[in-house]
C-alpha cells in the first residue's frame, strides 16, 4: 500500500511539471515610480538586487523556478509582493495610495521585514546593509516630503480598503 502511494505521488509530481505557473516578465514600466519621482542610481542598484524580483513587473527567475510546485510558490510570493508595492505601477496609484505605500515601505525596511528572510536565505546578495537601508529610507522620505508639500493633507488619506487594479 505504501509503495503504491509513493508511486502515485511520484507520477503526480511528474505530471504537474507540465502545468507551469505564469511568469512575471512583462517589464512594463510606463507607470514606473521614476516617471514621477527621481530615482538615483544608488537606489536603483539596491532595488534591483533586493526588491525587484517581487516588487516590479519583471522577475529574474532562478533555475529552480520551472520546477513544480516551487514555481507556484514563487508566483504566489511575486503576486503578493506586487499587490503590496509595485514600483513599475507606482505612478498609476492615487496620491493617497502612493503616500501610504511609501510609509509602509519605510516601515518594512526599518523593521527588517523586507526583503523577506526566505528570499535572502537563497539570495544572500539581497540582504540590506545599514547603509543601504539608510539610502532607501532617505529616498522614500524625500518622495514623501515632495508629496506632502505638493498635495493637501486630506488627499493623502486613503479612502477605505485599497482595491488591486493590477492584472495578474
Amino acid at each position: 500500500m505504501v509503495k503504491k502511494i509513493i508511486i502515485g505521488l511520484f507520477i503526480l509530481l511528474i505530471c504537474i511539471q507540465f502545468i507551469q505557473a505564469p511568469k512575471n516578465i512583462s517589464g512594463d514600466i510606463k507607470n514606473d515610480i521614476a516617471t514621477k519621482y527621481p530615482m538615483p542610481d544608488t537606489v536603483k542598484l539596491i532595488f534591483n538586487k533586493a526588491c525587484a524580483d517581487c516588487h516590479s513587473n519583471k522577475t529574474n527567475y532562478p533555475w529552480y523556478a520551472s520546477i513544480q510546485p516551487v514555481a507556484y510558490w514563487l508566483n504566489d510570493h511575486i503576486v503578493d509582493g506586487k499587490r503590496h508595492f509595485n514600483i513599475n505601477e507606482f505612478a498609476s496609484y492615487r496620491i493617497g495610495k502612493q503616500h501610504k505605500k511609501l510609509v509602509e515601505c519605510m516601515d518594512e525596511v526599518k523593521e527588517g521585514e523586507m526583503p523577506l528572510s526566505s528570499y535572502t536565505l537563497v539570495h544572500k546578495e539581497a540582504r540590506l546593509t545599514a547603509a543601504e537601508k539608510a539610502i532607501i529610507l532617505n529616498w522614500c522620505q524625500r518622495i514623501l516630503d515632495t508629496i506632502e508639500t505638493n498635495y493637501p493633507s486630506d488627499s493623502l488619506k486613503t479612502k477605505g480598503p485599497e482595491k488591486n487594479t493590477q492584472s495578474k
